[in-house]
């Protein structure tokens, strides 16, 4: 597993279809929010947990499509099936390297486009946390997306429609403990409800996630 895990944030690393493109696509849309709303900080620090949120959540989808479809195409998934380490812990371990290299720059990223938006100085601590915590469900959720289309060509329209209403409560909790933050109101309580939420993605996707796997390689 360990080795598998490094692998994968060797090539994330070694491709750039991981963190650079996701950060890229991150910092394009926080860049463009003044020009769509103007540029009232009033208005931009109030909109800004939602924005920031939402901007990680679609850049963490531009390279759920690589977890699987690679190693699918060159016969690679088929042997790490067969390998002798559960396919639970293969899964376990590409949804981490995912979060590596996707979720975890983009929390580091987050607090200076969250000044550019001009978020309350209260915030940045919840927004790390949140995004810290969030993003890791994320990247679980969307393994078990990227498991249910490995067998389809040009399946990346079709894995976002699949894990995007997935990602709703995940999206309302982690905007909600920054929002709270800024409004001076105590942010513990939902940040424990996200949490427990991740927790629960962390003990259920994994098998998920190797059943819709088993079923795409018989």
């Amino acid at each position: 597993m360990l080795a598998l895990f490094k692998r994968d944030i060797t090539l994330a690393l070694r491709s750039g279809g991981g963190f650079g493109l996701a950060l890229a696509f991150f910092l394009i849309l926080v860049m463009f929010v003044p020009f769509g709303v103007g540029p009232d900080r009033a208005i931009l620090a109030r909109i800004a947990p939602g924005i920031l949120w939402i901007g990680a959540l679609l850049a963490c989808l531009l390279s759920l499509d690589r977890v699987f479809q690679l190693d699918a195409e060159d016969g690679t998934l088929e042997a790490l099936a067969t390998a002798p380490i559960p396919l639970t812990g293969l899964v376990s371990a590409k949804a981490a390297a995912h979060w590596i290299t996707t979720g975890l720059p983009l929390t580091c990223a987050s607090a200076p486009l969250g000044y550019l938006l001009g978020l309350p100085a209260a915030g940045y601590p919840w927004l790390i946390a949140s995004l810290c915590i969030g993003t890791l469900s994320l990247s679980f959720i969307g393994t078990f997306g990227a498991a249910l289309t490995v067998g389809i060509k040009r399946g990346g329209l079709l894995l976002s429609l699949l894990v995007l209403p997935l990602y709703i409560p995940t999206l309302i909790l982690g905007a909600q403990v920054v929002t709270r933050a800024i409004n001076g109101q105590s942010a513990a309580s939902t940040l424990a409800l996200l949490t427990g939420l991740t927790l629960f993605t962390l003990a259920l996707i994994p098998f998920a996630t190797s059943m819709a796997l088993r079923a795409n390689l018989r």
